[in-house]
């Protein structure tokens, strides 16, 4: 008899034991069920923003002398960049770079024997930052009118921003995230199961570059000012849940 109840209750706790591990191997089958994607968008744009910079410099042994050298250049340009049509509201003009030059003297060996001073180097730089973009990249290339009246004026290339640029990467996002999803119910469709909730979500870095150039994407994110025409784009990768 004892045998016999003995005999009962082991099988008993068999069938729980058994009932137990199909519940636990089922959970974990069903918790397994997720597909990864990564879904991505890209845009092309045109940048609605300039800002060019250009400077200018004098030269002389008496400083006093240097930097009124250096204020009639200011005017000139001021003069020629306003009659060129930018508004005088666009311009702005740093604070002037004074620095003192030295030049060494040698003996008949060609040992350097001490420097003498050769007289006081003044710069300044103008800023122009503009949503005229087309009138700016003239005036940036034709700067010969300033170096014909005397002003040692040096060009630099123009940068180019886009003013719109949280706007346009929030309605990027909201693409990509579109492309991540069908591409989860194509691949649950084919797999003969439906598609559940989104389980997780991580955003890409955005990367802006220069249309149709080869720059490459980095880790930190790219963000080309070089070209007028850029294209924008991103990356979200996505888990989703099986049914």
């Amino acid at each position: 008899m004892r045998n016999a109840v003995t005999a009962l209750i082991l099988g008993i706790a068999l069938i729980i034991a058994a009932a137990l591990l199909g519940s636990a191997y089922k959970y974990k089958y069903r918790s397994a069920q997720i597909v990864s994607v990564t879904g991505g968008a890209e845009v092309n744009f045109t940048s609605d923003l300039i800002v060019w910079t250009g400077s200018y410099s004098k030269k002389s042994m008496v400083l006093k002398e240097a930097y009124a050298q250096l204020k009639e250049d200011e005017n000139k340009v001021r003069d020629y960049l306003t009659k060129q049509g930018i508004n005088p509201k666009e311009l702005v003009f740093s604070a002037v770079n004074i620095r003192k030059e030295f030049s060494n003297r040698y003996d008949e060996n060609g040992r350097i024997t001490g420097n003498e001073f050769t007289g006081y180097a003044l710069t300044q730089t103008v800023k122009v930052q503009s949503k005229e973009i087309g009138k700016v990249e003239q005036v940036s290339r034709q700067v010969t009118e300033l170096i014909q009246a005397g002003v040692e004026f040096n060009s630099a290339e123009p940068s180019y921003y886009y003013t719109k640029l949280a706007d346009l990467k929030i309605d990027l996002l909201a693409k990509a995230s579109a492309d991540g999803r069908v591409r989860a119910e194509t691949i649950a469709k084919n797999a003969g199961s439906k598609l559940g909730g989104l389980k997780s979500a991580d955003m890409g870095i955005f990367q802006i570059t220069g249309q149709y150039s080869n720059e490459e994407y980095t880790w930190g994110g790219t963000l080309n000012t070089s070209s007028r025409e850029k294209t924008a784009s991103i990356t979200v990768k996505m888990e989703f849940a099986l049914r």
